[in-house]
């Protein structure tokens, strides 16, 4: 059986996706913080600016679309390792993403 962690991380992939901004969102906290790896500096604090931002993502580039290529799940920890293309501006890119659960929600995530 998956772990909670799993089934979050995979959740809010699919519907980013999906761009299916309000699916996406649910799986977070309302006060989840996105922050640059390393360090502790947020770049996104709360719900509402994570709505705004990938409201925006979404608008302006509906073909992006993130490619799991790899997972590790690590007690409350979730790595992803995706590579993420169909933005207009740039070509494929690949980014790692840490996410931390409590309970049965995100409540931080760090990019590399």
């Amino acid at each position: 059986m998956k772990r909670i962690s799993e089934m979050l991380a995979q959740k809010q992939l699919d519907a980013y996706n999906k761009q299916d901004l309000e699916e996406f969102l649910s799986v977070y906290s309302d006060d989840v913080m996105i922050m640059d790896f390393p360090g502790s500096k947020v770049t996104t604090r709360g719900i509402e600016e994570m709505r705004i931002r990938y409201g925006r993502l979404f608008n302006e580039h509906p073909n992006n679309h993130a490619e799991l290529l790899a997972r590790m799940v690590h007690g409350n920890k979730v790595v992803d390792h995706e590579l993420v293309t169909g933005r207009e501006n740039s070509g494929p890119k690949k980014a790692v993403a840490i996410y931390e659960i409590e309970g049965e929600k995100i409540v931080k995530v760090w990019f590399l």
